[in-house]
């Protein structure tokens, strides 16, 4: 494919097709990510399952199948369709599983334009996080053996996923699944494999402190026979987002930068038109880079409690998805910033031979050769933007509360609140059931930016 748009550059087309496929990879719009995630604030699940199938095709598109399923399979768990969810975060899973190892490993050869041109395989945080939703939604069916499955599928995962990075990522183990590991393992009667995920948990928080800044939870429940237990999950907030930033270098930097160590194995330089570009030699000359840098919309409720029966638990912070997402991104930078370069140099260089042959065959400043200089020059700008997909319905953090009470019915009020502590919004849970020596899981979700009406329900 390269070799061929490197062919057509010659005549002078090359970059117009390039652009008609980056625009149509592009994936969903801020508009209407934030449109879901106002639709969630505001519990109208309904509107926006409806929203999703409306944009699905013109938005979303193949390329994107997996973000799509991604905020479907979110949208029907926040609504309480657990089976439904389950089903649409099996099909992202299936397609990340497709993708991922020619994603992590870049094996599939140069991409010409951009990382967008590609199908979408997510973040390792993404596909990590598929095993704990499907978790959850197994648990809140009451089938604690698939929800074992699901959530022990994470680390496996990780651990090939530093296995084809070739380093020790950041995002190595997850704290939060080991910790529900524990409470499905207690809960199924397995102690000792509760205890072994209570230790990885802890030893997984050790880090989690340092990088994330998300110490080990510490709810203080009293050993009290005869109780039963409630476990109340809040997903808060939204995930971050991804922005595209650009800088110029000069071409004899680039050519520094993508002789580093962080190109030696990888295919963008590896290849043909990659080292047609450094052999050119061309001094004098700077280059557009893109590269993609996630922002943290703000949310107003970053607190909960529980309160029954005179008794009060707050909720504490188990996984900052917000912050995992930063530092793995962090992590990768440099060697995105490089392949971005090398990209950046085969695109001038394609547009320089394509400018070239028109000048040669109908002479310079004739209008077929300011045309093509106009049109490459403007499909190489308009396509030198970062990759900025990404899952738009996640939480920015899981928080959670755990609390004793008596066997029997209760009533159940969470209560949301603003960094200030003032409560911002109320649910109530009636007619809970709490079983001797059994837990009770029960979730609910804000992600009210400051355009969002604050909403009380019960």
């Amino acid at each position: 494919m390269v070799g061929a748009a490197i062919r057509a550059a010659h005549r002078g087309r090359a970059l117009l097709p390039a652009l008609a496929l980056f625009l149509a990879a592009c994936g969903p719009s801020v508009a209407t990510k934030k449109t879901l995630n106002t639709f969630i604030a505001a519990k109208d699940y309904a509107s926006a399952e409806a929203h999703l199938a409306k944009v699905k095709e013109n938005q979303y598109g193949k390329k994107n199948m997996v973000l799509y399923y991604l905020d479907l399979g979110t949208v029907q768990h926040h609504a309480g369709e657990y089976k439904e969810s389950d089903d649409s975060f099996d099909k992202a899973q299936t397609r990340m599983k497709e993708l991922y190892t020619k994603s992590a490993t870049k094996a599939a050869g140069t991409v010409l334009i951009n990382d967008m041109t590609t199908d979408y395989a997510g973040e390792a945080f993404e596909r990590a996080l598929t095993h704990v939703f499907r978790a959850l939604n197994w648990v809140f069916q009451g089938s604690l053996d698939e929800a074992l499955v699901e959530s022990r599928s994470v680390q496996p995962f990780l651990d090939e996923l530093a296995r084809l990075r070739g380093n020790k990522p950041v995002y190595r183990g997850d704290a939060f699944v080991n910790y529900f590991n524990s409470l499905l393992y207690d809960e199924a009667g397995k102690a000792d494999d509760a205890r072994i995920s209570r230790e990885d948990a802890l030893k997984a928080y050790a880090w989690y402190a340092a990088d994330y800044n998300t110490p080990a939870p510490e709810f203080g429940l009293p050993d009290a026979p005869g109780l039963g237990e409630v476990v109340f999950i809040h997903y808060a907030g939204v995930g971050p987002r991804k922005v595209s930033k650009s800088f110029q270098v000069a071409w004899n930097d680039a050519m520094l930068a993508v002789n580093s160590n962080e190109m030696k194995n990888d295919q963008e330089a590896k290849s043909a038109q990659f080292q047609n570009a450094l052999r050119a030699g061309i001094t004098g000359k700077a280059i557009t880079v893109a590269y993609p840098e996630y922002v943290q919309d703000p949310f107003t409720i970053t607190q909960s409690d529980l309160e029954v029966d005179g008794q009060t638990a707050p909720t504490l912070l188990m996984e900052d998805i917000s912050a995992i997402a930063f530092k793995d991104l962090k992590d990768r930078q440099a060697l995105i910033r490089t392949r971005a370069i090398a990209r950046a140099m085969i695109k001038f260089m394609i547009a320089q031979a394509a400018n070239q042959a028109m000048d040669k065959k109908y002479g310079k400043g004739s209008w077929q050769s300011v045309l093509t200089k106009v049109t490459t020059g403007v499909a190489s700008a308009a396509t030198e933007v970062a990759d900025t997909r990404g899952w738009s319905t996640v939480p920015s953090q899981i928080r959670m509360a755990r609390l004793r009470l008596k066997p029997g019915t209760h009533t159940i009020t969470a209560r949301f609140k603003a960094s200030t502590g003032m409560v911002v919004s109320t649910h109530v849970f009636n007619n809970v059931e709490v079983k001797k020596g059994k837990r009770t899981f029960l979730h609910y979700r804000t992600a009210c930016e400051p355009q969002c009406a604050p909403v009380t329900s019960s």
